[in-house]
């Protein structure tokens, strides 16, 4: 299992979390929730309680990614499988995004 904090400008927002048999969640974090003040993060994934289920990653996490030349190179720079998308995004959400939104590893993976 791997997982990825969510962050909106900085401020921790919820986890991402892949799970052993690559299926996905996502969840709120209780404190980003509790503020009426926070955005949801997509509008696919509206701000509730609810932990969020999918077969293959969400798409607003997978349009994060880079493609084609970009992809490959990336992959290759980083050692990675151009299919491990999970393994892309946190490798490269923290640095590489454009945007509000980006990923880091969860407190207790910070060394």
């Amino acid at each position: 299992m791997r997982s990825a904090v969510v962050f909106w400008n900085g401020e921790r927002a919820g986890i991402l979390t892949e799970n052993d048999h690559m299926q996905y969640t996502f969840v709120y974090d209780e404190v980003w929730f509790a503020d009426e003040s926070k955005p949801a993060i997509s509008l696919t994934l509206p701000k509730t309680q609810k932990v969020y289920e999918s077969d293959h990653l969400f798409p607003f996490f997978y349009n994060m990614l880079s493609e084609g030349a970009n992809k490959k190179l990336q992959s290759r720079l980083l050692k990675i499988d151009e299919k491990d998308h999970f393994g892309l995004l946190l490798a490269t959400s923290n640095n590489d995004s454009i945007g509000a939104v980006s990923l880091g590893p969860p407190s207790d993976q910070i060394e």
